[in-house]
């Protein structure tokens, strides 16, 4: 059984972000604000676009069960549409919400997610460059505004996944995130991409010190991390990744493979590594793990985590 803890999928990009809105520019090109173009995904599409049933096909190649769909400010609101995606596969797929928790009818549009939608989560991206901390620099999780939000969260038994950003930004809000979890100590929170590991700058102390901070809340037994997006984050290296792969020991030896689940970013990944690439990083070079290890990392966390404790599912190993 292998989950992607960290996938997405969208019609169309309409999206904000601190330069400005963002837009698809065709061919997998996205555009922030302006003149702002990246290249988001290859350029073998017209359109810059995601739909499920390409996630879904991706799966089947490289033997993925299931998927977990988040969204962010990025990309944009796109709850119907991934409302939508889980009811066409719902034995493949599961849906996160968005919410913009400064919007005048914040409170309409979670409740309009979980009781009309179905959604047993929520994702909040909190980065300057593409989240909510640049669109609102004052944005503190802890801040009394927030207050509703995570008892809304505690008592629907949602799990909140958090991207949180680079270190040494705004975004990445270790304390504040501490101070909620000690106010709602039965909160469930993914925090995305391992905390954003330093890997661009390994030697730099006060990078390496503010990351294991951050990491070191996933001793807590309601706190994970997914692994996604990481070889971003290694921009001078090459597959497999050896950093990423130092990282995520480092992760094991602070709070136990227990605490990690796999997942990809998938499809902006694809423009830095291939799908099987993007797996074998942990399942062929992250030799540390023993079997029952790797076969938590690479789907039976994520299972209990997003689908929830409990419930059956069919046994299994993860693959190579």
């Amino acid at each position: 059984m292998i989950v992607d803890a960290h996938a997405h999928t969208f019609e169309q990009i309409r999206g904000r972000s601190r330069s400005g809105p963002t837009r698809g520019a065709g061919y997998g090109r996205l555009r922030r604000g302006q003149s702002d173009v990246i290249q988001l995904l290859p350029p073998v599409c017209r359109g810059t676009t995601f739909p499920p049933d390409v996630l879904v096909a991706m799966m089947d190649w490289q033997g993925v069960d299931r998927a977990v769909l988040l969204q962010g400010d990025f990309y944009g609101e796109a709850n119907q549409y991934v409302a939508r995606a889980v009811a066409r596969y719902p034995d493949r797929l599961v849906g996160a919400a968005y919410l913009d928790p400064r919007a005048p009818n914040c409170r309409e549009v979670l409740h309009s997610c979980l009781d009309e939608h179905g959604f047993g989560i929520l994702k909040l991206e909190m980065s300057e460059d593409a989240g909510l901390t640049g669109l609102y620099p004052d944005l503190r999780l802890d801040e009394p505004g927030m207050r509703w939000l995570w008892q809304e969260a505690d008592s629907r038994r949602l799990v909140v996944t958090l991207d949180l950003g680079s270190i040494g930004t705004r975004s990445y809000q270790t304390r504040e995130l501490r101070a909620v979890l000690d106010d709602y100590p039965g909160l469930r929170v993914v925090i995305a991409h391992l905390a954003h590991p330093p890997l661009g700058d390994p030697t730099n102390d006060t990078l390496n010190q503010a990351w294991r901070e951050q990491l070191l809340l996933g001793r807590r037994p309601n706190v994970w991390f997914d692994l996604a997006a990481l070889p971003i984050y290694a921009p001078d290296e090459d597959f497999p990744y050896p950093s990423a792969r130092d990282c995520i020991r480092q992760a094991v030896d602070e709070v136990g493979a227990g605490s990690l689940m796999w997942g990809t970013d998938i499809p902006g990944l694809i423009s830095y590594a291939t799908y099987e690439q993007l797996r074998t990083i942990v399942t062929r070079h992250c030799d540390f793990f023993t079997e029952e290890e790797l076969a938590h990392v690479m789907g039976l966390n994520a299972l209990e985590v997003y689908w929830g404790a409990g419930m059956a599912f069919p046994a299994g190993v993860a693959g190579s």
